[in-house]
């Protein structure tokens, strides 16, 4: 009986799909069987209008995003490695990243320095058009909380009970994760606060740690700083890729002076990085791949370094929205959940699609039509007329 009405319902439907036209019926039997009810609730973004199907296989298949951005200098004539950090913080709020899913260790005050002229503010341009600190800003170890231990113990999770919940890095095995760090750094360590350092291999051990744990799903490590490829010279964790401003024996260098505040406000890299950011919106299709090419060497003056040979996706087929946006989780239920009608009398918005595990992506791409219903958001953003015709 379940098999008879599952045939009747979506047999038709296969058949208008250019791939199966031509099928042995018995195929297409064997294909209904195989279909299988996914939820999605209004608002959820299935797809995009003129999406191909090769494009949807570069998001993966995270379902949350986190954020650990972490400056590790004090005193004014650092301010530059306070903008770096902020001017990140600000590009993944901007994404989507809420500051419950974001670390932020800052290990100076600048907005509060008595040196700054202009007070509760700190900015990465010259020309002053943003301020990084912003009025929403969410510091959660800041001034001497920013150690080496404190930093360990969130990646780790081995923080005491009594810690708040904000100051935790709340990770599982699908969670992708951004690690940011800014400070100064040396051939295999940088410094915390000028009075310590982590090595390279104390990195390395720790996001080991968080791997065996199952305390991210993918992880895109960034490091501002000298020598900083040194950093993740060590690392020998699954799905990382690891990203640093300069080449081993090579100087990280300051982008320009604000002579207002008399001293350098932004790195190189961070400042080119966050060109970049500036033009990726939650739903654009920009890539890790264009990612690694923002401060060519004629711009940074030192070599942007990066290592991809832990990570098993192309980096140019991943979404930056990967890691600087947010994902939205999505449950999959083996049976559609019918909920109660509203009390107005109008039908659930809920949507039930049923979609072909194996063949869903080149279904869409070889459609002759050229919507879903499920796609509605595409037209919506677009402004052009919504199709008639329906999977």
């Amino acid at each position: 009986m379940q098999m008879d009405i599952a045939m009747n319902v979506h047999i038709q439907t296969l058949s208008k799909v250019q791939l199966f036209q031509d099928c042995d019926p018995a195929l297409i039997r064997d294909l209904v069987l195989k279909l299988k009810p996914v939820l999605f609730l209004p608002g959820d973004l299935v797809c995009k209008k003129d999406a191909k199907a090769k494009d949807f296989l570069t998001s993966g298949n995270h379902t949350s995003n986190w954020a650990v951005l972490v400056d590790t200098s004090r005193f004014w004539f650092n301010y530059r490695h306070v903008a770096n950090v902020l001017s990140i913080y600000r590009s993944v709020k901007r994404l989507g990243i809420p500051d419950s899913q974001i670390i932020l260790m800052i290990a100076d005050d600048m907005a509060c320095n008595p040196r700054n002229p202009h007070p509760a503010a700190v900015y990465n341009n010259a020309n002053q058009q943003i301020d990084v600190y912003g009025d929403d800003v969410e510091v959660d170890y800041r001034g001497y909380e920013v150690t080496v231990e404190n930093f360990i113990r969130v990646l780790t999770g081995r923080l005491p009970s009594s810690t708040p919940r904000s100051k935790k890095l709340l990770t599982d095995a699908g969670s992708n994760v951004l690690i940011y760090l800014t400070g100064h750094g040396g051939d295999g360590f940088l410094k915390f606060q000028d009075s310590e350092e982590i090595t390279n291999v104390d990195l390395a051990d720790a996001i080991q740690q968080m791997w065996e744990k199952q305390r991210y799903h993918e992880m895109l490590f960034i490091v501002d700083t000298c020598q900083a490829a040194s950093l993740y010279q060590k690392f020998y964790s699954p799905n990382v890729l690891a990203i640093g401003s300069s080449l081993v024996g090579e100087d990280s260098l300051s982008h320009h002076v604000d002579p207002a505040i008399g001293v350098y406000i932004i790195d190189r890299y961070t400042y080119y990085a966050l060109e970049f950011l500036e033009h990726v919106t939650p739903i654009s299709n920009h890539t890790l791949g264009q990612f690694l090419k923002v401060c060519p060497k004629y711009l940074c003056l030192s070599t942007v370094g990066f290592r991809s040979d832990l990570f098993k996706r192309d980096p140019n087929r991943v979404f930056i929205t990967d890691f600087f946006g947010s994902q939205k989780r999505i449950e999959m239920a083996a049976d559609p959940i019918v909920l109660p009608p509203p009390s107005n009398g109008k039908s659930s918005n809920i949507l039930k699609i049923f979609v072909l595990e194996i063949f869903v992506m080149e279904v869409i791409s070889d459609m002759k039509t050229t919507s879903v219903d499920f796609c509605s958001k595409g037209w919506e953003r677009s402004g052009e007329d919504r199709p008639t015709n329906a999977f």
